[in-house]
């Protein structure tokens, strides 16, 4: 039986340095590119702590924080082990959409036998990704025959209602909403693209889970409330931002929200120093009791 994903360290691979042999393992080519690869921090994680103390930033911040960004779009695509964690992340998704039984076999016929003994670490990451973005949670049900099932974790209201394939969406907008309170409540649609690039949501590819993410997050969400998108005042070639909408003020708040940066991050809240002032803040005006208007 394979550890769950729990019982992993996060980011621990130490390949093999034998050469490969009929158990499985990596071949030569692969087994130098798994040693060379550095395993990144999860994509929230290098956003919100990018942006966790900021003020204003000037010039030199910004591209600081843009090539931070690129420097792990890169590394992903060279990580083998992200590679193939991209593909386990792909087959929970469509099984948990077409709500099938999520197997070990399935996953390695997946990622190649080849690839076996590097399943806990394969599908730690892609787990850890799956419950960052769609707020899904991997769990084993059956340690005898691995099997495993996604369950919702994280609830904002926003699929009140809906089916279980659009309850994941609440993840992607929880993990928003913590990418603009980091970057001083409210992040370029720059900043915002760099982040939903590097976990493969792209503009214009139709996801499976997301549709159209342009049309997902400046239409969608707007109209909802959960989102403003607007242009950048005074703003020359014209650029456009995202801020909390009223609703998303409404049904949750910024200490929710950062304590769900703090669990992406391994850490505590108060670890976001300003934003965690901030949100205590936050806090004690919601607590105060409403002025009666005669």
């Amino acid at each position: 039986s394979s550890p769950s994903p729990e019982s992993q360290g996060r980011w621990q691979h130490q390949p093999s340095e034998q050469k490969r042999d009929r158990d499985g393992s990596p071949a030569a080519g692969d087994r130098q590119e798994l040693q060379g690869a550095m395993a990144p921090s999860s994509p929230v994680a290098e956003a919100s702590w990018a942006g966790s103390e900021e003020g204003a930033q000037g010039p030199e911040e910004e591209s600081a924080d843009a090539a931070r960004a690129a420097l792990l779009a890169r590394s992903i695509r060279k990580d083998p082990l992200m590679r193939k964690a991209s593909l386990v992340m792909d087959f929970l998704l469509e099984r948990y959409t077409k709500k099938e039984p999520i197997t070990q076999n399935g996953m390695l016929n997946v990622i190649g036998r080849k690839y076996k003994q590097h399943l806990p670490e394969i599908l730690s990451r892609a787990s850890e990704r799956v419950e960052l973005v769609f707020g899904l949670e991997l769990k084993e049900v059956d340690c005898s025959r691995n099997i495993y099932t996604l369950v919702n974790k994280f609830s904002l209201g926003v699929e009140e209602g809906s089916s279980d394939e659009e309850l994941p969406k609440s993840g992607l907008l929880m993990a928003l909403l913590g990418i603009i309170f980091t970057k001083g409540n409210r992040a370029s649609e720059e900043e915002i693209w760099d982040f939903l690039n590097v976990l493969g949501i792209h503009a214009g590819k139709k996801h499976s889970i997301f549709g159209e993410p342009r049309k997902l997050i400046t239409k969608d969400l707007v109209q909802k409330g959960y989102l403003i998108y607007r242009r950048v005042p005074n703003s020359d070639p014209p650029g456009y931002e995202f801020l909390w909408g009223p609703r998303a003020y409404a049904e949750t708040t910024k200490m929710k929200v950062l304590e769900f940066l703090a669990k992406v991050n391994d850490t505590v809240p108060s670890a976001f120093s300003s934003q965690y002032e901030e949100s205590l803040r936050d806090e004690e005006e919601r607590a105060r009791p409403m002025p009666i208007q005669l």
